[in-house]
């Protein structure tokens, strides 16, 4: 449990970048699309090929009586949430003041992610060694994740329009100063409830060159890195076009018809966050619905991986998942049960995911000891951490430039046909084609349910002793 609260620490900051940053820059701060996508994809770049990669080699390097990693969950905890809030902020600057505010808070914001988060990530290959233990842990910990992003997929454009009163600029610095507390309390808390078990052979020496030299001769390493680059394209993609989507092409009529018995219950509860807008209500209840069976796959993975393997679960779940995204190619704007209804479905089979991405680079670091005798568990989770940053930049890039090419134009209460045409395609279209690349991946990836026993089974002999 207190392993779990880092990860929704973390993604109060991560899901807000993935659903909101495209947002935010566009129509809340002011810059143009060209620009943000520049912003974005440059920014993350540098981020994931530069900060990942030495703050691996630096995390792996670590000793200390904490151990390896929880020391850089604690003393990223505080400045991770005050750059959180400067970047979400909106001062009053010349527009060229501003280009230059974003890409300095954006920057600091991915350096410190990276060194909170990477570190976060390694911790749960070193907390056990044992594959069902990690398949278990990586399920509580998506079920925190899945808190997170239900507050900020659902809840969090109603609270800030809300608090703002009207004004989102405000709205939205008053939200994430409450976040950022939060967050950093829950980064603590994971830092006195978590023990380091898995440690290095005594004897064990490894220079940078050698461990850059094991993971380039690591297969299985190369594909996640590939296959996470696609999955968060895939997400940072539609999830930052969904607010585009309802704003700008679902039918507002057919939308509030469809919500009105659900604004009801919730009326009749004392929950009237949704009132003010009917866009927002719609918005936020799409994402509930998603999310709620997203929660259903991710407790029903370490079930399925048991029993058929990580690998080929996911690899079936991925492909099915696409299939309904792309899917909403076909919806008119009035055909809001049925956009709901794919949401649903797509939430459920990519839940079955979730856990198993970051179980699975778990078995790549026991792969990469088992083959080569040295352990470097930090910089084998920079692959997740690069693939994460790389493509959340490239998706995020590719809402604002695709927007650009369709001739959005921001804060404009009528779009041209062609612009709408544009957010269709970037829930549709666009975004299924990185899960369906990434499930072929799959059948290159040699860590199957036989692999994975044996592999655990023969480390256990190697270390010789209880975890």
């Amino acid at each position: 449990m207190g392993y779990s609260l880092g990860d929704l620490a973390a993604n109060l900051v991560f899901q807000t970048l993935m659903t909101y940053l495209a947002y935010f820059y566009t129509d809340i701060y002011g810059l143009e699309p060209k620009h943000a996508s520049v912003l974005i994809l440059i920014v993350g770049l540098v981020a994931a090929f530069g900060f990942n990669p030495i703050i691996g080699a630096l995390a792996d390097r670590t000793n200390s009586r904490w151990g390896k990693f929880r020391p850089w969950i604690l003393f990223t905890a505080i400045p991770l949430g005050i750059v959180a809030l400067l970047a979400f902020s909106t001062p009053d600057f010349s527009y060229k003041g501003k280009v230059i505010y974003a890409v300095v808070t954006y920057t600091l914001l991915l350096l410190l992610y990276a060194a909170n988060n990477l570190p976060y990530s390694a911790l749960s290959g070193v907390i056990t060694g044992d594959m069902k233990e990690r398949n278990s842990l990586s399920s509580y910990r998506f079920v925190a994740v899945m808190f997170a992003q239900f507050f900020v997929q659902v809840f969090m454009l109603a609270i800030i329009i809300s608090a703002g009163h009207g004004d989102k600029s405000l709205g939205i610095e008053k939200v994430m100063t409450w976040l950022a507390v939060i967050g950093t309390v829950l980064l603590l808390i994971t830092f006195f409830t978590t023990r380091e078990r898995i440690v290095p052979a005594p004897g064990q020496k490894s220079s940078l060159k050698e461990d850059l030299g094991d993971l380039f001769k690591n297969r299985p390493w190369i594909i996640m890195l590939v296959l996470t680059t696609l999955v968060f394209i895939t997400l940072s993609m539609k999830g930052g076009s969904y607010v585009y989507y309802f704003k700008n092409y679902v039918d507002k009529d057919s939308l509030t018809a469809f919500i009105t018995p659900f604004m009801r219950f919730f009326s009749g509860i004392g929950l009237n966050v949704f009132e003010e807008d009917p866009v927002s209500a719609g918005f936020g209840l799409f994402n509930a619905g998603g999310i709620i069976f997203m929660i259903v796959g991710i407790m029903l993975s370490r079930r399925f991986a048991n029993r058929y393997g990580k690998r080929d679960v996911f690899g079936i779940a991925l492909f099915i998942s696409a299939l309904f995204i792309f899917a909403f190619v076909f919806y008119p704007p009035t055909s809001v049960r049925l956009m709901f209804m794919s949401q649903i479905l797509h939430g459920f089979f990519y839940g079955l995911t979730i856990p198993l991405l970051w179980a699975m680079i778990a078995d790549v670091a026991d792969y990469s000891e088992w083959k080569n005798n040295r352990r470097a568990t930090a910089i084998i989770f920079s692959a997740m951490m690069v693939g994460l940053k790389v493509g959340l930049s490239v998706g995020g890039a590719l809402v604002t430039w695709i927007l650009g090419l369709y001739n959005y134009t921001a804060n404009s209460s009528t779009q041209t046909p062609q612009a709408i045409q544009g957010t269709k395609m970037l829930v549709s279209v666009f975004p299924s084609i990185p899960f369906l690349a990434g499930a072929g991946l799959l059948f290159f990836y040699v860590i199957n349910k036989k692999m994975e026993v044996q592999i655990e089974r023969d480390l256990k002999q190697k270390r010789g002793h209880k975890e």
